[in-house]
Formats: C-alpha cells, sequence, structure tokens
C-alpha cells in the first residue's frame, strides 16, 4: 500500500495527458526517479501514475464521481488544493 495517494482531475483528455506527462517530468527532474508504473495512457480516461510509495490519480471528471476514491481512504486526512 502507497503512503500517499494523490488524486486529481483533468477536465479534457488534452490537459488530463499533460498532466500526467507533467508530473512524470517533474518528478524526474526534481527526484531522478521515474514511475514504476504508469496506466491508462490509452483510454485517457484514468490515468494512474505509481512511484510505489506514492500514487498520482490524474481523472476526468465522469469516473471520479463513479470510483469515489476519496471514500475509500475516508478515515485517511484529506488535504484538497483548489487552482
Amino acid at each position: 500500500m502507497a503512503d500517499f495517494f494523490i488524486i486529481c482531475e483533468a477536465n479534457n483528455t488534452t490537459q488530463l495527458k499533460a498532466l500526467a506527462d507533467f508530473v512524470e517530468h517533474e518528478v524526474k527532474r526534481l527526484c531522478g526517479e521515474a514511475p514504476y508504473k504508469h496506466e491508462g495512457r490509452q483510454g485517457l480516461q484514468w490515468i494512474l501514475v505509481d512511484y510505489i510509495n506514492i500514487v498520482v490519480h490524474i481523472m476526468m471528471p465522469e469516473p471520479r464521481k463513479f470510483y469515489q476514491l476519496e471514500e475509500m481512504w475516508s478515515d485517511a486526512p484529506l488535504v484538497e488544493h483548489n487552482s
């Protein structure tokens, strides 16, 4: 199990891919780490970038609403960032 899950939402498939690319690029640049695994680049509804102890979920609105990942870890502290 990961130490942290980061869940964010994209408004369109272009933004979804750009966010995933940015996460991978910046983590590599700042930490020298490549993801252990990434999934979802084909379907472009939900991209998961897995760094083992940190897992980044970048989701379109419909799957995010359907899966409600935040509810699965409702006992964990929640920190929201809106920009």
